[in-house]
């Protein structure tokens, strides 16, 4: 049942947080330089790094409210609070210090120390690690994509004569892998000779993580229901898959923040911001049933997720601007609403699945 409400009471605490995040961003802007002028710049790049998430990451809000309309109320709950967490803190600050962790071998300690006293070696670590990033990253996005299309269950297609064909391969096994692993043997021969084993390593971990992910959540959840422990178990492996795709989603984000400051802790106010407002839009599109008043919004959105891992997998040889890929994934949400509001007034009442 939808739950309604007024729209603007699902933005107050990403509003609050967007005000607190700004005040943060001056103050660093201050310690970092000692004058106004430092303290603009540094609010102007957090002001930026939360709006390229929000851009980046709207359609990750729709794949998000897709899953979690199958998820037991209780852990929806526990994904929209310990999952934001999670997102904020694990990707935003965990997850680069432990890339540098890796690539440097040196302790998070270090690596800490490293990002507040030595930031341009900090984001050159990173920069080195980008090709593996990027080639996990988009493995596992486009196996989330394909897997919604190569689908012999689905039957509502927004492009028929593309969606139809990849629906019937569903019956085909390990289609979208081999599909997968075909775009990657592309790129990884595009690549220079020393780059082709990193490329192939950072993919391969990414299918392997995928895999993972969904057979552990097939145990975890069948299990569950054999013990009717369904209120405190279920729910448990679409809630790690959602951890893991939101992780991918904000690859791109994370490294692409590098490109604007090199300073760890604007980075993750930035993006911690715009993470809050990716929470609100999923939230609203759960409570409102959004999923089921637009009939193709779930396809735009992975559209766009496609899109974004070939973005991702592009990254390997040459810089794709992210407003771009955020602009791309807003055309392709924005597009299936029309198409969705064009098929309700062509047939009134109609179910949006």
């Amino acid at each position: 049942m939808a739950v309604d409400r007024p729209l603007g009471s699902y933005f107050k605490w990403p509003v609050i947080v967007t005000i607190v995040g700004l005040m943060l961003s001056a103050w660093l802007g201050w310690l970092h330089s000692g004058n106004w002028s430092g303290v603009f710049s540094f609010l102007v790049i957090g002001a930026i790094l939360a709006a390229l998430e929000i851009a980046l990451s709207f359609d990750n809000a729709v794949v998000n409210a897709n899953r979690l309309e199958t998820m037991s109320e209780v852990w929806r709950r526990r994904f929209l609070t310990w999952g934001i967490l999670i997102a904020v803190f694990g990707m935003r600050i965990v997850f680069p210090l432990a890339v540098v962790s890796v690539a440097a071998w040196i302790g998070p300690i270090e690596a800490l120390k490293l990002a507040i006293a030595q930031p341009a070696d900090y984001a050159r670590i990173m920069d080195e690690a980008h090709l593996s990033i990027s080639a996990f990253g988009g493995t596992f996005l486009m196996m989330v994509a394909l897997t919604y299309f190569v689908d012999e269950a689905k039957d509502v297609h927004w492009f028929s004569w593309l969606e139809a064909r990849l629906s019937d391969c569903g019956a085909i096994r390990g289609f979208e892998t081999a599909l997968v692993l075909s775009v990657v043997a592309g790129f990884a021969v595009l690549l220079p000779e020393g780059a082709k084993t990193q490329f192939a390593f950072g993919a391969l971990f990414g299918l392997l993580t995928f895999s993972l992910v969904d057979v552990v959540g097939h145990l975890l959840d069948n299990a569950a229901r054999d013990t009717a422990k369904i209120g405190a178990q279920g729910g448990l492996g679409a809630f790690l898959y959602l951890e893991v795709i939101d992780a991918s989603f904000s690859f791109d984000g994370v490294i692409g923040a590098f490109a604007l400051t090199t300073n760890l802790f604007l980075i993750a106010v930035g993006l911690g911001i715009g993470a809050m407002y990716v929470r609100s839009f999923t939230i609203m599109i759960v409570e409102r049933q959004t999923l089921a008043q637009f009939r193709y919004l779930e396809h735009g959105a992975f559209y766009s997720v496609f899109f974004l891992s070939l973005a991702l997998f592009a990254q390997s040889l040459f810089h794709v601007p992210e407003p771009v890929t955020g602009l791309l994934g807003i055309f392709l949400i924005a597009a299936a609403l029309v198409s969705s509001h064009h098929y309700r007034k062509a047939a009134p009442g109609a179910a949006g699945h």
